[in-house]
């Protein structure tokens, strides 16, 4: 899991949910190269990294927020998306943000439910 890039946690329990921040396309504090594809699909693995450290996988994920810096990768986005969490469909929200942190084109946070 990578460290944060600020002041906040990657991930909280509150009862049987999951509150994870939001994950960018970085590699020891990097954004990888490779442009959305390969930031959404670092982003991903980000995301299931600060999952796995609570116990839990995407097939937990009940929402997600993804933030763009432009509309124009939400299609791009959904390819990668689809990819990564399969038949799963969790609630989700797309939105176009003017930046995200160290210059990411996307970032996405999620809240997943655990079963006691």
């Amino acid at each position: 899991m990578s460290k944060p890039v600020g002041p906040y946690s990657p991930v909280l329990r509150a009862g049987a949910l999951l509150f994870t921040a939001g994950q960018v396309g970085i590699v020891d504090g990097a954004l990888v190269d490779g442009g959305l594809a390969a930031q959404a699909d670092q982003a991903l693995a980000n995301l299931r990294a600060v999952l796995d450290s609570e116990g839990a996988t995407l097939d937990d994920v009940v929402k997600t927020t993804v933030f763009l810096t432009t509309m124009d990768d939400y299609a791009e986005m959904n390819e990668r998306y689809l990819a990564a969490f399969g038949e799963h469909r969790p609630a989700r929200s797309a939105v176009a943000v003017h930046q995200l942190p160290l210059g990411a084109r996307i970032e996405i946070e999620a809240v997943a439910h655990i079963a006691d």
